[in-house]
């Protein structure tokens, strides 16, 4: 269940901060801070009691009473910010806010109370006081029970080994009113279905590696297999990689861990591996256990020591099985498979038991989790399990369905769009291969399978979807919302990911945790469901450098999209509606013009509409209607329409007013009315004006604030209202000497990215250096201007456009410590400044010079750049250099190719002969004498 409560206590830090001066709270301010104290309080149970998690009901309850919450509380902030712009008074709250504050006091009190049974404190009529720490601590009265007592302690502690239920049965006490619903499980029913969760994932987990990895047998005793093979493709580049770590000569004690995502076939891999006959031959002792998600470690330690002894040793304690463990292993060469670890914890408890003597032992492990993987041996190379290619699924399928037999002609079209429709992942492709294998070979039923590949899967089998579920399931609270939100983008949709984060802070997802920025901390949340292989990377390299996008395996979005809707976080529109929204995500244009949504009530709630498709201009209406919502994306609609209907800037939108973000198409900005988006955090706007309203520097929560399509001009009227502490992004403004020395930059003392056209004065094009070594968070800087700046050394990465570069301003950007990409645009160099006219057309970059963290380097359009002169000392960790539209450059320096680091050289069509072959003849010279086949040369023609 992905909680809701991180979203309404940062609504509730926001009204209650001391800082903020839009609120004056009066009465009120103890029923807020009452609401924050009970849902901050909750929150931390929540964290430290993942158990809690597993309760269905409760966790229903507690989104609804937090959604609720966040209901009464915005839509009152919304109607006081509509009536009163300035927002001068909170007024007094409805009684729904007590109402409500005593529903989560009852949710706390169950919580409480699960709690103490999961700590195995006897509970003792704690009573929640509603101040969020208060118990009684008195005793309950107990007389008359002596004799019940002791039986039923000797039935407790009795010798029945078969699971015994005891009854206790009487009417209701005297001061007790019947209660046909209880909200509480009961501490012994809690255990059991405790129990129950542990034996249901053990199955789940047995189901997964019968269904796709064909597990050899009954017989699953640790390691023992039956002969049964398993239909095994696209492995054998990993088999020959692994199988030569564990046999290699590294004698050290070696940890190996395959990660993946669930399904992919790491047991399949593990298994192989230990099944190889030049494993067995090579250790002493080979021992399997899988370990899961609620693990138990007497039956980890018990599994292991049959697979290495051969005995039973179940009368034995725990701590004599941890001996004997180590004992066994002693002086022996070893291989042990630990399947399935999910935590590090686990990993703590069981490495000390595994005895390194330098005879070549290894640990093979298997996991869905990445940092489990490096937190077991930081300084090991983990094994990544790929998806399978087209090619090899279609031969996966094709041997699970007909074996050795051929294809029938008439089916392999239909065939092989339901192998590619798995996605490369073989957990897939074994269901649907096994429903295949079972259907009649007819055209029209396997075309019926295909219409919908993953849902056929689903239906086919239902411990598919549990199994991919349990990376879902182990996810900590405030990662799930998170992982959710990812259902609203389309299917291979490539997510840029600042483009997420700012959606994540704006839905208040993320929480502040020490020094850190919201932003920083939301990074930390998408490495996260990364490292979980929750979702993918998308890397690709051009002109521009390496560029990240985002997105999800198909089959575990939509896992993600079943999951956001039962939850009721978030619908996909692909056809109709379901009730109770709070997030919509559009993803077809079907029926969007009907009158029945335009007026939907469902819809009134709704937090964040995304749409991605071309919607007609009658639809907006209805979008501006919903007046709690804080993301707004309709950056997709279609351009053209919104030309065509000369859209500037809707008005309506101004009503919005508790919007947190908007990307936003339109033809200029309203002169006036815009800081009435008053918690606007982000404003992206492809625009085609360059009025700037003052008002927009008055909006004290903005983050960030990127201009497309145009540059806005800050005029000289400028005047510092406001220091916007709050904003780290600002793109696409245009200033001139005079806004500088009104003070525009240290209204922005906190900026992270700046993109700036400086306007320099007067037709000698000369002005005073800008000096930006002030903005100490400054990380990513765009300048255009005939003049460099002084640099503040937090800089990693910088543009340059229209600039002269001298060789001070060279030994400048060498001074940078940080730097790690520049991109140099349109300059003009100049190796001496006292012979310029002799000396224009020369980048020398003198001895000692030295770009020691720089990465990425480009130059684009600089057709005055002839001769370029420096080494491989000038750049010791260049990896990428991009050179482009440099008519007449005449050649790549050939100390470049000596940089050990370097690994591509991108050239366009529009770069000199003479350039292109000095490039070809790095490359060359680095194969031929240094054996160096790394270095990659791209010619884009």
């Amino acid at each position: 269940m992905a909680y809701n409560l991180q979203s309404l206590i940062t609504i509730l830090q926001g009204i209650l901060d001391p800082q903020q001066t839009r609120w004056i709270l009066g009465q009120e301010k103890p029923q807020l801070q009452s609401l924050l104290q009970k849902a901050s309080y909750l929150q931390q149970i929540l964290e430290k009691t993942p158990l809690l998690t597993k309760i269905p009901s409760l966790q229903c309850q507690i989104r609804d009473v937090a959604n609720e919450a966040e209901d009464i509380v915005e839509s009152h902030m919304v109607e006081r910010l509509l009536s009163m712009p300035e927002g001068v008074n909170f007024t007094p709250l409805t009684p729904d806010v007590l109402l409500v504050t005593q529903k989560l006091d009852s949710v706390i009190e169950q919580v409480v109370k699960l709690v103490e049974v999961e700590t195995n404190k006897k509970p003792t009529g704690s009573s929640w006081s509603g101040d969020g720490a208060s118990f009684s601590s008195s005793k309950s009265v107990v007389v008359g029970v002596d004799e019940d007592l002791k039986q039923l302690q000797d039935r407790l502690t009795g010798m029945q080994s078969k699971l015994e239920i005891l009854p206790i049965v009487g009417m209701g006490g005297i001061e007790e009113e019947e209660d046909t619903t209880p909200d509480v499980l009961t501490p012994d029913v809690l255990l059991l279905t405790q129990k129950l969760d542990s034996v249901i994932e053990q199955v789940v987990k047995l189901v997964e590696v019968e269904t796709n990895k064909k597990p050899t047998g009954s017989s699953w005793s640790g390691a023992s297999f039956s002969s049964s093979k398993s239909v095994v493709v696209g492995v054998d580049e990993d088999l020959m990689q692994l199988k030569d770590r564990l046999t290699g000569n590294q004698t050290k004690l070696e940890i190996l861990p395959i990660v993946g995502m669930g399904g992919i076939g790491k047991t399949t891999l593990a298994r192989t591996l230990y099944q190889d006959s030049l494993i067995v031959d090579h250790f002493s002792y080979l021992a399997w256990t899988t370990i899961s998600q609620d693990y138990n470690m007497r039956s980890i330690l018990l599994s292991l020591l049959r697979c290495i002894t051969g005995s039973d040793y179940e009368h034995k304690g725990d701590g004599e099985l941890k001996d004997i463990l180590y004992r066994s292993l002693c002086g022996r060469r070893y291989m042990i498979v630990l399947d399935d670890i999910w935590s590090t914890t686990f990993w703590d408890e069981i490495r000390r038991y595994f005895p390194d003597y330098n005879n070549g032992s290894r640990i093979v492990i298997t996991t869905r989790e990445s940092d489990v993987a490096k937190y077991a041996d930081s300084k090991c190379l983990h094994h990544k399990v790929q998806l399978l290619s087209e090619s090899q699924s279609w031969d996966l399928l094709s041997q699970i369905v007909f074996g050795e037999e051929d294809w029938p002609h008439e089916l392999q079209g239909i065939g092989k769009k339901i192998s590619s429709d798995c996605g490369g992942l073989p957990l897939a492709i074994n269901v649907i291969g096994g429903l295949l294998s079972k259907v009649e070979r007819l055209k029209g039923v396997w075309e019926n399978i295909g219409n919908d590949v993953r849902a056929a899967i689903a239906e086919s089998d239902k411990q598919f979807l549990n199994i991919l579920s349990l990376s879902y399931n182990h996810l900590p609270l405030h990662l799930k919302p998170c992982f959710l939100y990812m259902a609203a983008f389309p299917e291979d949709y490539e997510i840029d990911p600042l483009r997420l984060i700012w959606m994540w802070v704006a839905e208040g997802f993320v929480k502040s945790n020490g020094d850190k920025s919201l932003e920083e901390e939301a990074e930390d949340y998408l490495k996260s469901l990364v490292e979980r292989n929750l979702v993918s990377v998308i890397t690709t390299y051009g002109g521009y450098g390496e560029i990240k996008r985002y997105n999800m395996h198909d089959l575990l979005r939509d896992l993600c999209i079943r999951k956001a809707d039962d939850e009721k976080f978030l619908h996909v529109k692909n056809s109709t509606f379901s009730n109770q929204l709070r997030r919509v995500s559009i993803h077809t244009s079907y029926g969007m013009e009907d009158d029945e949504y335009a007026s939907s009530s469902e819809m009134s709630l709704v937090r964040s509409f995304l749409l991605f498709v071309e919607l007609d201009r009658n639809v907006l209406p209805m979008v501006f209607t919903l007046r709690l919502l804080r993301v707004l994306d309709f950056l997709k609609m279609n351009e053209y329409k919104i030309r065509m209907f000369k859209i500037e800037f809707p008005e309506e939108i101004l009503q919005l007013v508790n919007l947190r973000y908007l990307p936003i198409y339109c033809e200029s900005l309203p002169r006036s009315g815009i800081s009435r988006l008053c918690n606007l955090q982000t404003l992206i706007v492809d625009l085609h004006d360059d009025y700037c309203p003052t008002e927009l520097w008055e909006m004290s929560e903005l983050r960030h604030l990127i201009i497309l399509g145009t540059r806005l001009r800050i005029g000289d009227d400028y005047m510092k209202k406001i220091v916007l502490k709050k904003l780290q992004t600002l793109r696409g403004v245009r200033i001139s000497p005079s806004v500088i020395r009104r003070g525009f930059l240290e209204s922005i003392p906190n900026i992270k990215s700046l993109e700036i056209w400086y306007e320099v004065e007067g037709s000698s094009g000369k002005s005073e250096v800008v000096d930006l070594s002030h903005l100490h968070k400054l990380q990513t800087l765009t300048w255009r201007s005939s003049r460099v700046p002084k640099f503040p050394s937090t800089l990693r990465e910088l543009n340059l456009g229209d600039c002269v570069i001298t060789p001070a301003a060279t030994t400048a950007l060498c001074a940078l410590p940080n730097l790690e990409v520049l991109r140099i645009e349109n300059c003009t160099f100049e190796s001496n400044e006292t012979e310029k006219e002799e000396a224009n057309g020369e980048w020398e970059i003198a001895e000692g010079d030295e770009f020691s963290s720089l990465h990425f380097l480009r130059l684009y359009d600089c057709y005055m750049l002839v001769r370029w002169r420096a080494d491989e000392t000038n750049f010791p960790r260049l990896r990428h250099l991009c050179i482009q539209w440099c008519f007449n450059l005449e050649e790549i320096p050939a100390g470049i190719g000596e940089i050990p680091t370097l690994e591509l050289i991108h050239l366009d069509k529009y770069c000199s002969d003479s350039a292109v072959a000095s490039a070809k003849q790095i490359q060359e010279e680095q194969q031929s004498e240094y054996d160096n086949y790394q270095l990659q040369l791209r010619i884009i023609s």
